[in-house]
């Protein structure tokens, strides 16, 4: 059999929800391997149609959605309500997320594994691709980061794509100069304190309460052109910012809060947003 390998074909943002970790933000490098019989121009699939096609695929099928591990005995799932998600963590709290079904995907197990995604885009792929290929191989992988990085996670509203989903997310590197220095310990502050966190805008909070066992929880509403969405958790879990959380403003925001806590000093926040790409700040 011949075989067709693609590496770093593309990049998936995602989150996801795991019974400890609550909401995650998560960004996956994609290898893909593709095994058959040579077509008639003497291959097994012509490049340019792998990068069309199979990324079409893994776009539309896990990036930017909240992925859910199905088998997870303390999840419930009402489409009657729009779409309900709730997601009972651990440690006594929850998660509750609504939105339209393009926003989600259930996936295979009691919690995220790699491989039950990656079995998940084998199949789809194999609707779409040639009959020649008779074997498709994904590997999903995480970026090699040299240094501090955070999970988060947020959601868009006036974006008109899927950044506009209320729950998607990133593994991002952040570095920060300190006159012209890395600060290491700036960095791993900031990664410390993004740790497996919502980052939420202030105006999107609907409501505010605390239930039964002393929980306080925070909701975020807001209608985007993809539909309705809403998102409740607890509020130890959130990182509140003032305005809207696009990675411009992320790293505004962090270099305004090194530059209050240094006012002498240059400060230059790099923050990514996944792998390879992201926004400068300076101050």
């Amino acid at each position: 059999m011949n075989h067709l390998f693609v590496d770093n074909l593309t990049v998936i943002d995602f989150a996801y929800l795991d019974p400890s970790r609550g909401l995650v933000g998560e960004s996956w490098i994609v290898d893909v391997v593709l095994g058959g019989e040579l077509d008639e121009q003497g291959m097994v699939f012509d490049f340019s149609a792998v990068k069309r096609s199979i990324k079409r695929v893994i776009d539309e099928r896990v990036d930017h959605r909240l992925v859910v591990p199905a088998d997870y005995q303390g999840l419930e799932l009402a489409r009657d309500t729009g779409n309900t998600l709730v997601w009972q963590l651990r440690d006594g709290g929850r998660i509750v997320h609504r939105g339209p079904q393009e926003a989600f995907v259930l996936v295979p197990g009691e919690t995220l594994i790699t491989s039950a995604v990656a079995q998940l885009l084998e199949r789809e792929l194999r609707t779409v691709l040639p009959g020649n290929v008779q074997d498709i191989q994904i590997q999903l992988r995480e970026e090699i980061i040299e240094g501090a990085y955070y999970h988060y996670v947020h959601g868009l509203k006036k974006h008109l794509g899927n950044c506009q989903r209320i729950a998607h997310g990133h593994r991002s590197p952040i570095q920060i100069r300190r006159n012209g220095q890395r600060d290491l310990t700036l960095e791993r502050h900031w990664a410390r304190l993004w740790q497996d966190i919502y980052v939420g805008s202030e105006e999107d909070v609907s409501d505010r309460y605390v239930d039964d066992q002393g929980t306080a929880y925070v909701t975020f509403d807001y209608e985007a052109n993809q539909g309705e969405f809403s998102l409740t958790l607890p509020e130890e879990r959130v990182y509140m910012m003032d305005s809207d959380t696009t990675v411009e403003l992320i790293a505004a925001h962090i270099a305004d809060q090194c530059k209050r806590q240094l006012p002498e000093d240059s400060i230059q926040v790099k923050a990514f947003e996944g792998v390879g790409k992201g926004a400068l700040a300076v101050r």
